[in-house]
């Protein structure tokens, strides 16, 4: 049977990812810090008539994506598609926020992708087709003051998403990158907005049963990158033909005047 390996796959867009890949017919592998949590989401695709097995863990730790790695290669079926969607945002100054929050979020934003990719490659390469799916932002676009690293590492991943696509482009493996809007999840509370802030977004903000339908339907067509919802589109297309200095200063007259 075809597998799915899900990270941060307990709640959020990454429990909407895994329940709409079990849809599709895939079986689950997930993993997140809540186990409570994760089993909560694999009784929901067992409901489905599809497997799932779950791995506690805290995937910030620099360990993390290698015993990820072992353990998924450990388990039956066919490892078909890799979906990196653990990640968080924090919300503040740079110079204010405390260096080792910031630090641990580029671990789980950025770090344990590319590890995870790299050392589950050569296991993907073994399916007949084989998909990687990697959880950006509409933040990846452009530059945002209060969020400066939380966009910058969201725009490593699109870009890292597109350069390895290009390379397995002859491959049985296709790579895309979802790019989420503001979404009805627990990612303001994590990064620390305040409730203004919050109501802000809420006005806009997509349900992750929404995301995940986009996302799941652009990766098995094999398409570069997917922006859910009309206003993502036109705001992210926007950032190429305005000036960046406009953008930026959008941007921070959203999300400073809350702080």
């Amino acid at each position: 049977m075809k597998t799915a390996l899900v990270t941060g796959g307990s709640r959020g867009i990454g429990r909407a990812l895994a329940l709409e890949l079990a849809r599709q017919g895939y079986n689950l592998l997930l993993t997140a810090r809540s186990a409570d949590d994760l089993e909560q989401v694999a009784a929901e695709a067992r409901k489905l008539g599809r497997e799932a097995r779950t791995l506690p863990l805290d995937l910030a730790m620099p360990d993390a994506a290698a015993a990820l790695a072992t353990w998924a290669q450990a388990q039956p079926g066919e490892l078909a598609v890799l979906v990196n969607n653990a990640g968080y945002g924090l919300w503040g100054r740079f110079e204010e926020l405390p260096l080792e929050r910031q630090l641990n979020m580029l671990q789980l934003n950025m770090q344990l992708p590319v590890m995870l990719t790299h050392l589950l490659m050569p296991t993907l390469h073994r399916a007949k087709k084989a998909y990687v799916l990697n959880v950006a932002s509409t933040a990846a676009y452009q530059a945002v003051p209060t969020l400066a690293l939380y966009a910058a590492s969201k725009a490593f991943l699109l870009s890292f998403s597109r350069g390895l696509r290009f390379e397995l482009r002859e491959s049985g493996v296709s790579v895309c990158c979802l790019s989420p809007g503001s979404t009805s999840t627990g990612f303001a509370d994590r990064a620390g907005m305040n409730a203004e802030l919050q109501a802000t977004a809420n006005k806009v903000a997509m349900t992750p049963e929404q995301v995940a339908q986009a996302g799941i339907r652009a990766l098995l067509a094999g398409e570069a990158e997917v922006i859910p919802g009309a206003l993502n589109k036109v705001s992210a297309a926007l950032t190429s033909v305005v000036p960046k200095s406009l953008t930026e200063r959008i941007a921070a007259g959203i999300y400073e005047k809350y702080l």
